[in-house]
Formats: C-alpha cells, sequence, structure tokens
C-alpha cells in the first residue's frame, strides 16, 4: 500500500513537470540590463546626433536694430523655441535647461541694456569663438556615433566624464555632467554653456 501512494505521488510530479501550456511552450526572454557606462555613452551619441541634425541651429539668435548695424535683443522667439526642443528631447536634466534659458535671457538684457555692444558683421561679445556644443570649430561628419566616454565617475546617480572622438587625431576634451532622473540618464551640464564664462562681457 505504501508503495502505490509513493508511486503516484511519483508519477503526479513527474506529470507536472512535464505538463506545457496547450497554447505552446513560452519562451524565456531574458533581460540584459547596460552597465551605467553604456547607457551613458548611448545619451551622449543619441544627444549629439539629435544636437546636428533635429534641433534648431541658431543658439541665442539676436535681433538687429531698424538700421540694421547693431543686435539689440534676444530673438525670444527663436530661443523659446529651442528651449522647448529641449525638454521634448527627454535627453536633458532641468538643470542643464534651466541654465540654457538663464543664458539666453542674460544676453538679451546686456544687449537691451548696451552693457554689451554687438556689431552685425563682428564677432559676438559672449561665449567664444568655437562650437558651445563640442568646443570645436570643427567637427568630423557623423562624429557622435563613435563618441568615447572616458574618466568616468559616478557617485550618487551624478557621473562627470570627458567625452572624445575618434576620426581624428585633434579632439575636444569636452566635460559633461550627467545626472540619474528616474532611473535615467540625463545631461545636466556641459562645459560649453558654464554661465559665467559664457556670459563674461569681452571687451
Amino acid at each position: 500500500m505504501k508503495f502505490y501512494k509513493l508511486f503516484s505521488i511519483s508519477l503526479i510530479w513527474i506529470l507536472l513537470a512535464g505538463f506545457k501550456p496547450v497554447n505552446g511552450a513560452e519562451k524565456t526572454k531574458k533581460i540584459y540590463f547596460e552597465s551605467d557606462k553604456q547607457q551613458i555613452e548611448t545619451l551622449i551619441r543619441k544627444a549629439y546626433e539629435w544636437i546636428e541634425t533635429k534641433k534648431t541651429q541658431n543658439d541665442f539668435d539676436v535681433v538687429a536694430n531698424k538700421k540694421g548695424d547693431k543686435y539689440v535683443a534676444l530673438n525670444v522667439k527663436t530661443h523659446n523655441k529651442i528651449v522647448e526642443e529641449l525638454k521634448k528631447s527627454n535627453f536633458f536634466a532641468q538643470q542643464f535647461i534651466d541654465n540654457y534659458n538663464k543664458i539666453g535671457l542674460k544676453i538679451g538684457d546686456n544687449l537691451k541694456t548696451n552693457k554689451a555692444e554687438y556689431f552685425v558683421g563682428e564677432l559676438p561679445p559672449y561665449g567664444n569663438d568655437s562650437n558651445s556644443w563640442c568646443d570645436c570649430q570643427d567637427n568630423p561628419e557623423k562624429f557622435w556615433k563613435t563618441l568615447k566616454v572616458n574618466n568616468l565617475k559616478i557617485e550618487n546617480n551624478k557621473a562627470t566624464f570627458f567625452w572624445t572622438w575618434t576620426e581624428w587625431k585633434e579632439t575636444p576634451k569636452y566635460k559633461v555632467t550627467a545626472v540619474k532622473e528616474n532611473g535615467i540618464w540625463k545631461i545636466a551640464v556641459l562645459d560649453g554653456f558654464d554661465y559665467s564664462s559664457f556670459t563674461k562681457i569681452q571687451e
């Protein structure tokens, strides 16, 4: 009798172990989580592709006076459009967006109050001669595809690093700070958009 019960229990376990749903066996999906470095590198590459191909290009666009010889104000319409684009892209933390907006408004204020004079045909009296997004005057075609993250340091959902490109021997060593918001890495600080140095009026 005991043998019969033992045999029955064993048989039930075998049947349960071999049971498959009527609709067919489901494949087990393995979920792979990217490392923080991979996520950050992906963020930088996608962000720069967006900056170069989709974002409105004329940062801090300015408006000339009636004579057309001097810039006297920020083009607020274009500026607000870019700020909204930055928000919708989902690549940038609020910290970066607020700083970008603050730079634009300060430039507009300085032009309007004549604290800074910017004549048509001359270099602007703020920022520098380089593209602020890369601290460069020229760049390889589709350089975002091979951007590399270097000297990555992560602490308390905050990452600092430099990016470089690999196509040319000469490459920027561009400093970036990223923060993790709701589990997603976003750009918080770009070296070329330092408020104090960008808005400092050049003599």
